[in-house]
């Protein structure tokens, strides 16, 4: 298998689909917001960069689930094998292409995972904990690498159920196949980056993204399910409620989709320290070029 790999506006999307045009590949998605049906311009699916030269490039987990629904990494694991072993027993080569590190991580690891039910007991007890409590007590059960897990209530609650699960259960009884993989990843300075952001920022504005939020809200999604997702939908969500002005919404969102890019690259570093080998090529390179570049290391 093939991984591609980077931060939000990097372009690992467009490459994977022209080298999944030039060898022959299917992708699968390690993103765990496009998933979500609806959610479209806010996760920012580019599904048009999955047509290269007129030919549309398969693709594998976009567009799964409903907005609300709870996915996971379990699930992702799951889903992920399920569409492995399809394109594989088709004869083709697989691609998997995302930013969500703990995804990737977890199918090029082979975490073993068990789904966690609902500890409605453990819920009502956090209930009324505001986000700083929580984080102390969710920081009592694991060194907090991810700082999602504490961004909302509702998150730290469900990270707080899934360690205190994990403590009780046998988490290797459930076997994960060791899957080789040839790690590709997009070095793309943090000048460059900074600038894509913007104006990816200002493009998706402009293409439709707050009546993308505001039509989510009203198919019956509550503000706070909007909010569990962050980043554009957290802000977004809080300029529709009110909560924020328009000039407010962007320069938070900004940030925050700043702030969130350093992490994912802070945590692509962690898996090189883990024992990961990645194979950086420079984003400013030509499409041919990046190409080329991954062919070769693929001959070696």
């Amino acid at each position: 298998m093939i991984t591609i790999l980077g931060p939000t506006a990097s372009g690992k999307t467009p490459l994977a689909a022209h080298l999944a045009k030039s060898i022959g590949a299917e992708i699968i998605s390690g993103d765990s917001r496009q998933i979500y049906r609806g959610m479209d311009l806010g996760t920012g699916k580019d599904l048009a960069d999955y047509t290269v030269d007129g030919y549309a490039v398969p693709y594998h987990l976009i567009d799964i689930v409903d907005p609300g629904y709870k996915y996971n990494v379990f699930e992702f694991q799951r889903d992920f094998l399920a569409s492995y072993n399809e394109i594989k027993e088709s004869g083709k080569e697989v691609i998997l292409c995302g930013g969500t590190g703990m995804y990737l991580e977890s199918v090029l690891k082979g975490y073993r995972l068990i789904p966690v039910p609902e500890n409605k007991e453990l819920r009502e007890r956090l209930s009324d904990k505001s986000l700083d409590e929580l984080t102390g007590i969710l920081s009592e059960y694991k060194k907090l690498h991810n700082s999602t897990d504490v961004d909302t209530v509702k998150r730290a609650i469900r990270a707080i159920e899934i360690e205190e699960y994990y403590l009780k259960e046998n988490v290797d009884a459930r076997p994960f196949p060791d899957i080789k993989s040839l790690i590709i990843g997009v070095d793309i300075s943090r000048e460059l980056r900074r600038e894509k952001i913007s104006r990816r920022l200002k493009q998706r504005l402009d293409e439709g993204m707050v009546d993308e939020v505001r039509k989510l809200l009203e198919s019956g999604l509550s503000a706070d399910d909007l909010i569990y997702y962050g980043l554009e939908y957290k802000y977004l969500t809080l300029y529709v409620i009110g909560q924020l002005s328009y000039d407010e919404m962007i320069s938070q969102l900004e940030i925050a989709i700043h702030q969130f890019a350093k992490r994912q690259m802070t945590w692509f570093r962690g898996m090189e320290r883990r024992g990961f080998v990645i194979n950086w090529i420079d984003a400013e390179m030509s499409m041919e070029d990046k190409i080329g570049a991954i062919v070769e290391t693929m001959e070696q």
